[in-house]
């Protein structure tokens, strides 16, 4: 097998690692690399293309709005931290990544995961001052507010992420070098580790239910309270109307939790899970909601899909005549 002999062949030290990607799949490894650049393609297009439609139109430049543009800003800076290194893996059959670019691109990957939870969190905040308080909702939900949460949430991503980079990059690193992953998780680097690794699992476990319970928690008891409310207060078009746009919100958290947990649990089984559906799942888990995200907010949130409309009919119309 192709592995076998790139172990052979090359001189490990423990500050290098060798990227393989899908290692099951080096010899038809080239199957991989269609599928994959076109999500890359896709998430990037995608996600930059509702970006720069909200940042354009001015009547886009409500906090809702501002928020959904942060969350795919996220989106395209987790997937361009994975998939680039990931793409030259399957084209040259590994990829050579030192233990400070793990480490950096750990760092990248959990802070655009804990700032992705964040977002959904404020977006259901967001939700409830507009359906619970619609008369106090632009004195409360300023810019000013707005810049204040995305801070708090970019600093507690960067007080969560710490710990757990510092745990890994203390472990003593003493078997194989080869990551037999796309990214570097710290449950991949930590497999590769030698010793007493116990503290580690417990920290960045910690911090994982930490951050999934939480956010979680208050998306689900905000919606709760909004539905509650609603029902009471509000009836026929406008409790649709209020209705839909909360489940577009918890349609994309759902997606990031469930796929987040799945990952976690695929994760802890170990060995008894085959390392490539150890990689699938977090293939799902770090590039499906990111490629689906402008799909339900393009075609779901009414005031995008309208932008998106006029764009595409002034450019029809623009079109030269065929003669």
């Amino acid at each position: 097998m192709e592995i076998l002999q790139v172990n052979e062949n090359v001189t490990f030290s423990h500050t290098t690692f060798l990227l393989l990607g899908f290692p099951q799949f080096t010899r038809s490894r080239t199957l991989l690399i269609i599928p994959f650049l076109a999500v890359y393609v896709a998430i990037l297009s995608g996600n930059s293309l509702l970006i720069y439609q909200i940042w354009v139109e001015k009547t886009l430049h409500s906090p809702m709005y501002m928020l959904i543009s942060l969350l795919f800003i996220v989106n395209v800076s987790c997937t361009n931290t994975i998939l680039p290194p990931f793409l030259l893996s399957l084209v040259f059959g590994y990829y050579w990544i030192s233990l400070s670019s793990c480490l950096v691109q750990m760092s990248f990957i959990y802070l655009s995961v804990i700032i992705e939870s964040a977002v959904l969190v404020m977006m259901a905040l967001d939700r409830y001052i507009a359906i619970l308080k619609p008369l106090h909702y632009h004195d409360i939900m300023t810019k000013h507010l707005l810049y204040q949460l995305v801070s708090i949430a970019l600093v507690r991503g960067i007080i969560l992420v710490c710990p757990i980079v510092i745990s890994v990059s203390k472990v003593h690193f003493c078997g194989s070098n080869v990551i037999q992953s796309f990214a570097c998780e710290n449950m991949v680097l930590l497999n590769l580790g030698c010793g007493d690794i116990s503290g580690v699992h417990i920290i960045a476990l910690t911090i994982r239910i930490f951050v999934s319970a939480l956010d979680s928690s208050l998306i689900l008891i905000s919606y709760l309270d909004i539905l509650h409310a609603t029902m009471k207060i509000v009836r026929g078009q406008a409790l649709r109307k209020a209705l839909y746009t909360c489940s577009t919100h918890l349609i994309v958290a759902m997606l990031c939790y469930t796929s987040g947990f799945l990952s976690s649990i695929v994760y802890r089984i170990g060995p008894a899970i085959p390392v490539n559906m150890q990689n699938l799942t977090s293939a799902i888990y770090f590039l499906f909601p990111a490629a689906v995200n402008p799909i339900i907010y393009g075609l779901r949130v009414k005031e995008i899909k309208n932008c998106m409309l006029r764009v595409y009919r002034r450019k029809k119309v623009h079109e030269p005549v065929q003669n």
